[in-house]
């Protein structure tokens, strides 16, 4: 198989890294790719959102199966555009792929399916956004509902940082069109985790779950960011919580939205807050998770490849997968400054060193090659992972393999897999 992944992150890397010991492929591209996947397949210079340029490509290099790794392209339409080409994709079509691209649209499936989910209200006025909090009052939950890098979610524990959150998304508009409307939650409480789930439009198989830590600061403190690291599987994922969410949330999502005419293939990602009495959705995602990608990938056993082919043609029923035993855990390395303002350029050693420690896998998400060497060139720079036997050995290894790196202008948290470590 000829195979075109689309992105350029860590998650990017992990598929390539997977995709790579598939025994059907014969050829593979990432488009546009980073230093890392260079050394697992051909970059191609194509913008992740320029679709008649990627259909192109497609068509051009007869490529078999394209996999797009962010939702932007998703959310653009990108799978359509390459059916109506003749090429499979392995991804939601733009209809399908509103259940990232709008909050709104993601409760309203929550509520016709009757999937548990916190009780919302939605605005397109902050006047009527502020007299509502005044209402509710706090702890609350304030989300852009458009793509905003997943940085649109705002939980606010007084009315004042309520209030400001509104404010900065409705009238400042930090988020762009994105915050047009804003999606208003009860804030649920519990245990937080993601499950993954490969669809093909009927069927849905269980892939996985892994609890991200997304603020920025220790013991969870500081602004919402892409993913500061993740492990699999937490200990609140038992299996009773991987059964209800498969057949309390992905399952009647998959029956609503094939009844709406628009079927749901590719990764659903449910975020979901495992509480007292069982789990209830917080969001949904189109894709895979970035950085669970990275920490869930190194620990499946099957085919990848063969999985995402069946997820394209409708023979999921077909597919059994399976897991390595022990657990995996991912560090993500950012830039001085991330989420805000950081600087892009500096120069990053040991990544070879740290590569040859037992269990390790380190994943760019933000590089650039110069020179022979490894600058940084994003936000989140470095997905370090490792596997081991249990949480606490593999924490240990991608902790170590961080303390191996050189680089003066990265800084990663600390208390990744902490409070599971001790659960």
């Amino acid at each position: 198989m000829r195979v075109l992944i689309i992105g350029s992150g860590g998650r990017e890397h992990a598929l390539a890294w997977s995709i790579a010991r598939s025994p059907l492929l014969t050829k593979l591209f990432v488009a546009p790719g980073n230093p890392g996947t260079a050394a697992l397949a051909e970059n191609v210079y194509l913008r992740t959102t320029d679709i008649p340029a990627i259909v192109s490509f497609g068509l051009a290099q007869k490529i078999d199966l394209v996999i797009p790794g962010p939702e932007a392209p998703l959310v653009a339409g990108i799978a359509d555009a390459l059916a109506a080409a003749g090429i499979a994709c392995c991804g939601p079509s733009a209809a399908a792929a509103a259940l990232e691209g709008s909050k709104k649209f993601t409760k309203e499936i929550a509520d016709r399916a009757h999937i548990p989910t916190a009780a919302w209200a939605s605005f397109t006025h902050a006047e009527e956004a502020h007299e509502y909090i005044e209402a509710v009052g706090a702890p609350i939950v304030i989300k852009a509902d458009g793509l905003a890098a997943g940085k649109g979610v705002v939980v606010a524990t007084t009315l004042d940082e309520a209030h400001d959150a509104v404010t900065a998304i409705m009238e400042d508009k930090i988020h762009g069109a994105a915050g047009a409307l804003v999606v208003i939650e009860e804030c649920l409480v519990g245990e937080e985790i993601s499950v993954f789930a490969l669809c093909d439009g009927e069927e849905a198989v269980y892939f996985g779950a892994a609890a991200d830590h997304k603020r920025v600061g220790e013991g969870d403190t500081g602004p919402n960011t892409g993913g500061m690291g993740a492990i699999f599987s937490p200990p609140w994922a038992t299996p009773e919580v991987v059964e209800q969410s498969m057949a309390r949330v992905i399952r009647p999502a998959l029956r609503e939205m094939a009844r709406r005419g628009t079927p749901f293939r590719g990764f659903l990602f449910a975020g979901l807050m495992v509480g007292e009495d069982g789990v209830k959705l917080i969001e949904f995602n189109v894709r895979f998770g970035d950085p669970e990608c990275e920490t869930v990938l190194p620990m499946l056993a099957s085919d990848l490849l063969a999985a995402l082919q069946a997820a394209t043609n409708g023979t999921l029923r077909d597919i059994k997968l399976d897991w390595r035993p022990g657990s995996a855990a991912t560090v993500v390395m950012c830039a001085k400054g991330y989420p805000g303002a950081y600087a892009t350029g500096s120069e990053i050693y040991g990544l070879e060193e740290a590569g040859r420690i037992e269990g390790v896998n380190i994943f760019h998400a933000g590089t650039c090659a110069e020179q022979n060497g490894i600058l940084a060139n994003g936000g989140r720079v470095l997905a370090v992972n490792a596997v081991g036997a249990t949480l606490r050995e593999a924490l240990s290894r991608a902790y170590a393999a961080i303390d191996t790196l050189d680089w003066e202008d990265g800084f990663c948290r600390r208390d990744i897999g902490k409070s599971a470590l001790h659960a």
